[in-house]
């Protein structure tokens, strides 16, 4: 199959090759090249100068409008990055002084906690000798044993 393939392409080749140049017919005629062609060709070229030349000015000023737009747009985004930086730092001085007020508050808790447990140690320690004094005291005196007993005390 494949080498019929490559036969068939071979004798196509060999076929278009070997068959004559198409002959022109008798309405066509070859026509000069004349000097008024010439100088044609010569404006044309001219003129196609004149135009790549005003093309180029024309690219130009668009490259340094872009050009200018790059700078206004360079400029505009570092205005803003600048913003955005200030906005990080601002935010970094809040979470600072969040930071700071609960680290006071809890400081504070500790200090003004502090008197008040030294003062209910000193309660349940008045309380335990005051306890230990009456239970002394009831052995000798029945009736205030008696009493103690009654409210839980001996």
């Amino acid at each position: 199959m494949i080498q019929m393939k490559i036969l068939a392409t071979f004798l196509l080749l060999v076929v278009i090759n070997i068959s004559p140049p198409v002959a022109r017919s008798q309405d066509q005629q070859v026509v000069p090249y004349t000097l008024a062609d010439r100088d044609r060709a010569i404006r044309m070229e001219a003129r196609m100068e004149a135009l790549e030349a005003k093309m180029d000015a024309k690219f130009s000023a668009v490259d340094t409008k872009f050009d200018a737009m790059n700078t206004k747009f360079d400029a505009m985004f570092d205005s803003v990055n600048k913003r955005i930086d200030y906005l990080f730092w601002m935010m970094g001085v809040m979470v600072a002084l969040i930071l700071f007020i609960l680290g006071y508050i809890i400081w504070d808790r500790r200090t003004a906690l502090k008197p008040a447990l030294d003062k209910a140690e000193a309660a349940d320690y008045r309380s335990l000798c005051l306890t230990r004094a009456l239970r002394d005291y009831a052995k000798d005196h029945p009736d205030l044993a008696n009493f103690l007993k009654i409210h839980g005390l001996l």
